[in-house]
């Protein structure tokens, strides 16, 4: 598809790129990512002061929303730099879950504070055993009074440990569609999380909730359409962040062969090789092509073509996660593992991406699925 972003959005794209490289080399990060936090604060804080917090915050809160090719810009560098920090938990998924679901008061205190850096909302909505299938829930959420109570238990909450707030999704009734959203500070009484850091080593949790107090988002039992949009508009996210990440191991790749020599000359130069590394790049281009198409469909109105690009998009960029670490590792052979490379970090931040929101089989059986309903 052709994408040209206008002059404004992509001076924002340059920006963010060269606040990271300036920001967020290699060795910094490694830093952070060996902190107790797993995140840098003082970056989080930069990144408000960008207005990047704000971007799915809307304007009468102090944002920009829609920002459609602005996020795109920003994740794709994000993806380059490998951001540890909960850009897509709490400024895309934790934003829009509160943009479309919240009153007018808990969009007046909490929207802003996000957009400034001061409150960090991530969402809980996966369940075990659910395989990414977010409207698979046994969370309970009941009535005490003027309160709710929340039992239950949520996986793999990114940034949970992190979190100023957790927005959990929980059926308010035995009748099917029933769901609400919560908000429930991380460190309220009947909340215990068992911390862990994934993949790529970013901080997560698992969350068990036993009768934890909760302040309702939006109608009782009508979150489900703001669930879904917040899924969509995360995933084109994770999509731009892979496109990034996957550019940045096809350079890591050309320049680490351009310098290694094998029998006096650059292994570069072997034909086989460059073979492989033109088959990274086709990938590579595949996906940025698909990363586009993910942030245009999902700001369009919810629909079975939303779902089938996000999907289709989601594999796409899966396979080209999986083709284009393995690839990446083995060029650079036994330096491809070590920890003091940047491409043994790319390999396991790609392989976290294509897992992040569903991952490629998953994907693959929504689109067949969608395809299926729309030819009956």
């Amino acid at each position: 598809m052709r994408f040209t972003p206008t002059p404004e959005q992509q001076q924002l794209g340059d920006m963010v790129q060269r606040f990271l490289g300036d920001q967020y080399a290699f060795e910094t990060r490694r830093k952070i990512l060996e902190s107790a936090e797993g995140f840098s604060r003082e970056v989080w804080s930069k990144l408000a002061e960008l207005g990047l917090l704000g971007l799915h915050v809307s304007e009468e809160h102090g944002g920009m929303a829609p920002a459609v090719v602005e996020t795109l810009l920003c994740c794709t560098a994000m993806g380059k730099a490998m951001l540890l920090e909960p850009y897509v938990s709490s400024a895309i998924l934790g934003t829009v879950l509160i943009r479309e679901l919240g009153s007018a008061e808990q969009r007046d205190e909490l929207l802003p504070a996000m957009a400034a850096g001061e409150k960090i909302a991530v969402p809980a909505l996966q369940e075990p055993g659910a395989r990414f299938d977010l409207r698979s829930i046994a969370t309970a959420a009941r009535r005490k009074g003027a309160d709710w109570t929340l039992s239950g238990r949520k996986a793999v909450v990114a940034h949970a440990p992190a979190a100023d707030l957790l927005l959990v999704s929980a059926r308010t009734s035995e009748e099917a569609g029933r769901v609400s959203v919560f908000a429930l500070p991380r460190d309220a009484p009947g909340v215990s999380l068992a911390p862990y850091r994934t993949l790529d080593g970013a901080c997560a949790a698992d969350v068990t909730l036993e009768g934890a107090r909760g302040a309702l988002l939006g109608p009782e039992g009508g979150a489900l359409a703001a669930i879904d949009t917040a899924r969509d508009v995360g995933i084109a996210a994770t999509c731009a962040d892979a496109a990034g990440a996957l550019q940045a191991a096809l350079d890591t790749t050309v320049a680490y062969t351009k310098m290694r020599k094998q029998f006096g000359v650059p292994i570069a130069t072997f034909q086989a090789l460059r073979h492989r590394m033109a088959d990274m790049l086709m990938h590579v281009e595949q996906a940025r092509s698909m990363s586009y198409l993910a942030a245009v469909r999902a700001a369009e109105p919810a629909g079975p073509e939303r779902r089938k690009a996000l999907a289709a998009a989601k594999v796409v960029i899966g396979n080209a996660c999986r083709f284009v670490g393995q690839q990446a590792v083995q060029l650079h052979g036994g330096m491809g593992v070590t920890d003091e490379t940047a491409v043994s970090h790319l390999f396991r931040r790609l392989t976290a991406l294509e897992m992040q929101l569903g991952d490629t089989a998953h994907h693959l059986e929504q689109f067949i699925a969608v395809s299926a309903q729309e030819g009956t």
